[in-house]
C-alpha cells in the first residue's frame, strides 16, 4: 500500500494525486512493475526502512506492507 507522508499527516494518495497531471485515470500515482513512475526513489538509510519515493509534486510517498 502506498501512503503520502507530510510533516503532520499520513494521507492516502488519492487525496493528493487526483489533482496531479501525472496521476493515472483513477487519481492514483503511476505505479508499474514495482516502481513509482511519477517520482524517484529515495535512498534508504537502513534495510529496515520501507521503500520511499519523492514525487514530482514534492511529496514523500512510502510503500508499506
Amino acid at each position: 500500500m502506498l501512503v503520502i507522508l507530510t510533516e503532520e499527516q499520513i494521507l492516502a494518495p488519492k487525496q493528493v494525486c487526483q489533482s496531479c497531471v501525472l496521476a493515472d485515470s483513477s487519481g492514483q500515482p503511476r505505479w508499474r512493475q514495482g516502481q513509482l513512475r511519477c517520482g524517484s526513489q529515495v535512498r534508504k538509510i537502513d534495510l529496515q526502512q520501507p521503500e520511499q519515493y519523492k514525487c514530482m509534486m514534492g511529496f514523500l510517498i512510502v510503500k508499506i506492507k
